[in-house]
């Protein structure tokens, strides 16, 4: 089963799972604000994921400029980086689809096609 992180009041979590909804794919729902991942799973998913570190980070979030990240990230472990991303769902770049190992962050209507489908 898909499991579906999103934010309701982000518009393109919103794009995204219209999407699912039109193209019948199953998915549990989870509010990535008040239940984001924890730690050891972001971990995983990085690992397994094989993609940068700042996929996985909401670059445009106002947290993520707070904490000037743009100069963090980049030198930062994934213990490192999951253990911020676990402690803030603002952090995470939304909305997030995974499946087993296999996890999409953002959204776009391509990507989800070759995917998702």
């Amino acid at each position: 089963m898909k499991i579906f992180y999103c934010y309701n009041r982000c518009s393109t979590c919103r794009k995204a799972q219209k999407w699912l909804d039109e193209n019948a794919v199953e998915y549990t729902k989870i509010d990535l604000i008040k239940e984001p991942p924890v730690a050891k799973q972001l971990a995983e998913w990085i690992k397994n994921s094989e993609r940068p570190l700042k996929y996985f980070f909401n670059t445009s979030g106002i947290k993520y400029r707070e904490l000037q990240l743009k100069n963090k990230v980049p030198t930062m472990d994934i213990q490192e980086a999951s253990r911020l991303l676990a402690s803030d769902g603002k952090l995470i770049k939304r909305p997030l689809l995974v499946e087993g190992d296999h996890v999409t962050c953002g959204f776009k209507e391509n990507v989800y096609e070759a995917e998702w489908k």
